[in-house]
C-alpha cells in the first residue's frame, strides 16, 4: 500500500467551511508536517486531523512534495478536494474560470517532479451554484436513522429546494448522498446512494423533471467535519445539491 493523503474542502459558505485531512502516512514528522501546512492555509480552526500512521511506502521525498502541493493556489477552490495517492494527484472542485483552472492545475504540476501525474478534475464553478446553497443554507436533509425514509423536517427543505430548482431552467442537477464513518464502508456508500435517490424520487413527484436529476453516493469518503464527536457525524450525513449544466 502506498502513502496517501487527502484533504477535502467543505462547501465554502461565506468562508466558514472545514477542510478534513485524512489517509494514512508512513511517519509522525509527516502527520505534523501535513497538518501545519494545511492549518497555515486556511486557519488552524478550520482544519480537521484525521491522519493516521501506518505501514505504507512513500515515494523518495513524498512528505516534502505533498508539502509543496500545499499551496496558496488552492484556496482558489471551492467545494474542493485533493487526492495524494503515492505519486498520482487528483485534483477537484470548483473554480470562477476557465483561467483559474488552468493556473491552478499547472502550478501543482509544477511544484512535482515528473515522476507524479496530476489529473485535473476542476470546473467552472456555475452561478446558479450560489442560489443553490443559500436555499439549503447549510441545513441538513434528515432521514429516519439507517434508512432512506425522509423525515418530516427533510420534507419540508425539500420543498423549498424545489421550489428554488424549478427557477433555474434547463439546468441538470446532481444529488449527492453522503454518510458518516459509521459502520460498514460500502453499507454505508449503498446508503448514501439510496438516500440520493429518494430526494431525487420526492423533487420528481414535486413537478421537477426526471432528466434533469441525478442520483450518486459518495458514502464515508468526503467528509465536512471530524467523525470523532456527534456533532461532525451529523454534519457529515447529508444531501448536497450540485448545479450542472
Amino acid at each position: 500500500m502506498s502513502a496517501c493523503v487527502q484533504a477535502q474542502g467543505g462547501a465554502q459558505v461565506q468562508g466558514q467551511g472545514q477542510v478534513v485531512v485524512s489517509g494514512t502516512v508512513p511517519d509522525e514528522a509527516t502527520r505534523v508536517s501535513v497538518v501545519a501546512r494545511l492549518r497555515e492555509l486556511y486557519g488552524a480552526d478550520r482544519v480537521v486531523d484525521q491522519l493516521s500512521l501506518g505501514t505504507v511506502v512513500a515515494p523518495p521525498q513524498w512528505s516534502q512534495h505533498v508539502g509543496k502541493l500545499l499551496g496558496a493556489t488552492l484556496k482558489q477552490v471551492t467545494h474542493g478536494q485533493l487526492s495524494v495517492q503515492g505519486t498520482t494527484i487528483d485534483l477537484r472542485g470548483e473554480v470562477s474560470n476557465e483561467a483559474v483552472r488552468q493556473q491552478v492545475a499547472g502550478e501543482v504540476a509544477q511544484s512535482l517532479n515528473p515522476t507524479y501525474t496530476v489529473r485535473n478534475g476542476l470546473r467552472v464553478a456555475v452561478q446558479e451554484q450560489a442560489v443553490i446553497d443559500k436555499a439549503l443554507a447549510n441545513r441538513i436533509v434528515e432521514f429516519e436513522p439507517g434508512s432512506a425514509v425522509l423525515r418530516p423536517a427533510g420534507l419540508l427543505i425539500l420543498d423549498e429546494m424545489a421550489a428554488t430548482m424549478s427557477k433555474l431552467k434547463e439546468r441538470r442537477f446532481e444529488i449527492i448522498g453522503h454518510t458518516d464513518a459509521s459502520g460498514n464502508r460500502q453499507a454505508n456508500v449503498s446508503l448514501s446512494l439510496a438516500r440520493a435517490q429518494a430526494v431525487k424520487s420526492y423533487l420528481v413527484g414535486k413537478g421537477m423533471p426526471a432528466d434533469r436529476l441525478s442520483a450518486t453516493g459518495a458514502g464515508p469518503h468526503q467528509p465536512i467535519a471530524s467523525n470523532e464527536t456527534d456533532e461532525g457525524r451529523a454534519r457529515n450525513r447529508r444531501i448536497e445539491f450540485r448545479v450542472g449544466t
